[in-house]
């Protein structure tokens, strides 16, 4: 799925939380959209997910606007916040049940591809465990669980690796997000960390103060650095030290 913003703003009262944002995401890409506390990131997938709307601008996929109130176009992406909006007294199965309904994902094979995710992540024995009952990183993984049978084109992920997965959970997640992108699905997550950056992005979105300040792959911005190996420990040095 392209995903493309067209001079997107939108504000909170006086705040701009996205400032006349303007790009392009390609499909089968891994990307990182980085900033600090306040920067737009959550905004930024919030107007993606439908969630919020911009005051002015326009969201569009593959060359179609936005439409909010479209179900099939809303089954075509995934947004999984970073505390994952489940029914707490249903089990995780049911769960997963529920939202794949939703995605129109009840397919043939689908049970078999739930199963070996949940053991994938650790969660087969708790499988008819009620949610509420879990810890916050099972809650995490029993989302991603249900994100990844859906199979959407588009995956929203707002903090995944702050979201209190064990490391087996973790590498799970990195493993399968990365096999989704090699199959044409468009990952788009959210962080402050710039070392996960490094090693877990195709692309960097750095977001200032609701501001697109670079949008490019690492090596770009190495290069356009004169070969900086910590190119984003200096570009967010450099943020810091502008007047406000």
């Amino acid at each position: 799925m392209l995903v493309e913003f067209q001079s997107v703003t939108k504000r909170y009262g006086s705040v701009r939380a996205l400032d006349r944002v303007s790009l392009a995401l390609q499909p089968g890409q891994l990307v990182a959209v980085l900033g600090a506390n306040g920067a737009g990131k959550t905004t930024f997938l919030r107007l993606l997910a439908g969630i919020a709307a911009p005051d002015s601008g326009e969201i569009s996929f593959d060359h179609e606007p936005m439409r909010r109130e479209d179900l099939a176009q809303r089954q075509r992406y995934f947004f999984l916040p970073d505390f994952p909006a489940l029914f707490l007294d249903d089990s995780v199965l049911r769960n997963v049940g529920l939202i794949l309904r939703l995605y129109g994902a009840d397919r043939p094979g689908v049970e078999a591809r739930v199963v070996e995710l949940l053991r994938d992540f650790d969660l087969l024995t708790l499988a008819e465990a009620p949610v509420g009952t879990l810890s916050r990183g099972q809650i995490y993984k029993a989302a991603l669980t249900a994100l990844i049978a859906a199979d959407p084109e588009l995956w929203l992920l707002d903090e995944p690796l702050a979201s209190g997965m064990d490391p087996h959970g973790l590498s799970a997640f990195r493993r399968h997000t990365r096999d989704a992108v090699s199959r044409g699905r468009t990952v788009i997550y959210t962080t402050q960390v710039l070392d996960v950056v490094e090693r877990f992005s195709d692309r960097v979105c750095l977001l200032h103060e609701g501001e697109v300040r670079a949008f490019a792959t690492l090596a770009e911005l190495r290069q356009q650095s004169g070969g900086a190996d910590d190119i984003l420990e200096r570009l967010f040095a450099q943020l810091r030290e502008e007047p406000r």
